[in-house]
């Protein structure tokens, strides 16, 4: 066991937790390996009958334990020992050879137990992880050791654990002064003076500064020292220069340590907006959840790269976790790659959203959830601004102002280096006064919903659930309710509430705003007051990304035969995913991701979608959180000669449809939505272009072509080459396709993955929102001709995927771990 910091993912097992009782009976439950992070409940069967039902995608809860043996050598006594847990959901409990050594409820927190108390040495030792989940989250939050895990080994006299604290409160061109606070311990018996010794390297590796002091500790003492070290000519961290640089912390010949960091500086008033480096910054957001799709609810290194390499791509320069702690994978990936990350803590404070969530726990367990969240966070630069809560109950009465304050004050004396906010929600805030007047509004759902004939009544009467949130936000009353709570903020931070945004220029003018959580539907009238009010400083969407859970808020319901229309806001079994999103659960972009693009000012080509041609002329329901139920395809075969509904996005004033070169249709641009253009032609194969035209010049032309000719298989991975030592994954797109690359949209298929040699398949999935297929399987049916395959190292040595499906050739791939 050499003295350190490492990797524990491996050798572990877990099982549905089995107890005493149940083992004396014989009941002992089978122990499956694992590699960790792992999410013991997406292998789960889902049932219609899950107590969760539609907020947890129909998935079982349940209680689990993880368990993983080690021998420590005899010579490793006195060493000082810690297991350091990335995230357990939830109500975590250690035991280490049959004894309690730690616990923490909070499913997302980062947090280390004490081994050596409970270590025989020079003999084989256990360590067991048990964790459950049941009606505790209103989406699909997974159960499990669902971040990496690592085990610490220390001498007695070491650098205290997440002890390195790395600032820099002074930068301009010239020059930038890096403070580095060094943490050390002393768990000998005598008094020592070891000598901490910094060292930074620069983004390129070679040394830019250098410094060292003593410190004296008595016995079972610890003290920080701290080092001011001038960095010359310092690079900047940012979101298009990302730039790093390292801290290396040595204690005598005893212990050392490596932190990354960034040079930055963050400010925000409401007359100059947010500036990073000095430079207004408007934040492009993006909502995420902690799921990763197919994978379940885990973080695994390359899947979080994947995800912040995806979304940058589509627009995005900022995230905020929703509703969570965000992982250091995760963060380490922001680092690297240049966003800027909303950090936030809890769905809830001590008022309850669902029957077994945090809130019990939350007056006892608060401090110790931001100091984690805090020691986490603090040394990444892409971390800005720290979220304390989400649509909180309490915030419409005084409690809510008074723990507001509690806990900002305890973020700030934490971390006094970066912004507090809080996602807001007015709407909740007041829901008291929202009750009382429901049955008012029931009756005139009532009327609105007798009109769903013709299509128009039943648009309008969701659609008003985003001008509901807006009124009610901006009411007198809750301005009132809502205002202590705001001023313990350095941002204030609304979901739903873009009708506060100029209200609050007049009654707040000091009072900087973020939109925390906003309707897709409504960017771009949002991007237009992010754009002209200097006090608000960006949007995020809800979401950047799809995810498993609150089934159905996304998705876009049709009339039955009847002409009723069923409720959208959430879906029966088999309904998996909210269906909302820029991204679906595979990360491929939807429409919605390129109308938000040009929105932005980031594409200067228009975008083509077309709406299912099977629901054409059907009435539809759409909730706020749902876009257009669009494809990028001019493929629907068997809908030769009937109508069809074209949308074109595009930064101009009017579009022109050509079929084949010959005009079809011109249509104004913002006449239903500012940047669409909507037409109705009649759907026949070929090409199908787009011009968009301003002041009669043409500022440019999109096309879609429909499939044709033998449909062939086809398998790409992201990367060749993977790392063979953990964290890793190939991610392998799979497609039904023509001979150019163009996708038979409505040809699809089952498809079956192998994976053979020095590899597995960790998870197989597609973006079809009902379905009955298992994410553990090795086939399923393709989604609009796609589908994802996730492949793991196993060890070093080469890889073969081969994918096969009926009608087709199959198509295999070599990837190479090493």
């Amino acid at each position: 066991m050499d003295t350190g910091r490492s990797t524990w993912n491996d050798g572990w097992a877990f099982r549905r937790r089995v107890s005493v009782f149940q083992e004396l009976g014989g009941s002992s439950g089978e122990w499956r390996p694992v590699i960790l992070p792992h999410d013991a409940l997406i292998g789960e069967r889902r049932d219609a009958g899950a107590p969760g039902g539609h907020t947890n995608g129909y998935f079982p809860g349940g209680a689990f334990e993880y368990r993983k043996t080690f021998t420590v050598p005899e010579q490793d006594a006195g060493k000082h020992v810690l297991l350091e847990l990335g995230g357990v959901y939830r109500d975590a409990a250690v035991f280490v050879n049959g004894a309690l050594a730690g616990q923490w409820p909070f499913g997302y927190s980062r947090f280390t137990v004490r081994l050596d108390p409970f270590l025989r040495f020079g003999a084989e030792n256990e360590v067991r992880v048990e964790c459950r989940t049941h009606l505790d989250s209103r989406w699909y939050a997974g159960a499990g050791i669902h971040r990496d895990v690592y085990l610490v080994v220390k001498p007695q006299v070491h650098l205290t654990h997440d002890g390195v604290t790395v600032t820099t409160p002074d930068v301009d061109d010239e020059l930038a002064l890096v403070e580095v606070a060094v943490g050390v311990t002393n768990g000998s018996a005598v008094t020592v003076t070891p000598r901490a010794a910094v060292t930074l390297l620069g983004p390129g590796g070679a040394e830019v500064a250098r410094g060292s002091n003593p410190i004296t500790l008595r016995p079972g003492e610890s003290g920080t020292t701290r080092l001011r070290l001038p960095v010359a000519a310092p690079a900047r961290w940012s979101v298009d220069s990302p730039a790093l640089y390292t801290a290396r912390i040595e204690l005598d010949d005893r212990d050392a340590e490596e932190v990354v960091f960034g040079i930055r500086t963050i400010q925000v008033d409401a007359v100059r907006g947010l500036r990073v480096n000095g430079e207004r910054v408007l934040l492009r957001g993006a909502c995420v959840h902690a799921d990763n799709g197919p994978l379940g609810a885990v973080s695994v290194a390359r899947a979080e790269e994947r995800r912040v390499e995806l979304l940058k791509a589509a627009g995005f320069n900022a995230i905020r976790m929703s509703h969570h702690p965000a992982s250091p994978a995760l963060l380490d990936a922001c680092d690297r790659l240049g966003m800027l990350v909303m950090d936030e803590t809890w769905d809830m404070w001590t008022t309850g959203k669902t029957d077994f969530d945090a809130s019990a726990a939350f007056a006892e367990w608060w401090e110790r959830d931001v100091e984690a969240l805090v020691a986490k966070d603090r040394n990444h630069p892409s971390v800005i601004m720290y979220s304390i809560g989400n649509e909180i109950h309490e915030l419409g009465g005084p409690d809510g102002g008074r723990w507001s304050r509690l806990i900002a004050e305890k973020v700030r004396e934490l971390d006094p280096t970066r912004l507090v906010t809080n996602g807001v929600n007015g709407f909740v805030a007041a829901i008291d006064l929202v009750l009382a007047g429901m049955a008012e509004r029931r009756a005139a759902l009532a009327d609105a919903a007798s009109q769903q004939q013709d299509g128009a009544g039943v648009n309008g009467m969701m659609a008003q659930i985003a001008d509901q949130m807006n009124l009610i936000s901006a009411a007198p009353p809750v301005t009132a309710r809502i205002e202590e709570s705001l001023a313990a903020l350095d941002v204030a931070g609304f979901n739903y509430g873009d009708g506060r945004y100029e209200l609050d220029a007049r009654q707040f003018p000091h009072r900087a705003i973020v939109g925390t959580e906003t309707f897709p539907t409504r960017i771009a009238h949002n991007w237009a007051l992010v754009k002209r009010l200097p006090h608000v400083i960006g949007d995020f969407t809800w979401t950047g990304w799809d995810y498993l859970g609150e089934v159905g808020i996304g998705m876009v319901a049709y009339a039955g035969a009847d002409g009723t229309v069923a409720p959208s806001v959430s879906q029966p079994y088999p309904a998996l995913v909210a269906y909302t999103g820029d991204h679906d659960i595979t990360g491929v972009r939807r429409p919605v991701s390129y109308y938000r693009e040009i929105v932005f000012g980031l594409r200067a080509a228009p975008y083509l979608a077309v709406l299912r041609p099977e629901h054409h002329g059907k009435a539809q329901l759409r909730t706020p959180w749902a876009w257009s139920d669009s494809v990028a395809s001019w493929s629907w075969a068997g809908h030769e000669g009937r109508p069809v509904t074209v949308e074109v996005y595009a930064h101009a004033e009017q579009v022109e449809l050509l079929l084949d070169g010959r005009p079809i249709g011109r249509a104004k641009v913002g006449e239903e939505l500012p940047f669409l253009a909507s037409f109705e032609v009649t759907y026949q194969p070929g090409e199908l272009v787009a011009v968009a035209t301003r002041q009669g010049v043409e500022v440019g032309r999109a096309a879609l072509r429909t499939a044709s000719g033998e449909m062939l298989l086809g398998a790409v991975a992201d990367r060749e080459v993977l790392r063979a030592g953990g964290g890793d994954l190939a991610y392998v797109a799979v497609t039904l396709a023509d001979g150019e690359g163009v996708v038979h949209t409505g040809r699809d298929r089952a498809v079956t993955v192998t994976v053979e040699g020095a590899g597995e398949l960790a998870a197989l999935g597609s973006g079809r929102p009902v379905t009955e297929e298992p994410f553990t399987g090795p086939s399923l049916r393709t989604f609009d001709g796609r589908a994802l395959a996730i492949v793991r190292p196993t060890g070093p040595g080469a890889i073969t995927v081969t994918v096969t499906a009926d009608g087709c050739a199959p198509a295999s791939l070599r990837l190479t771990a090493s």
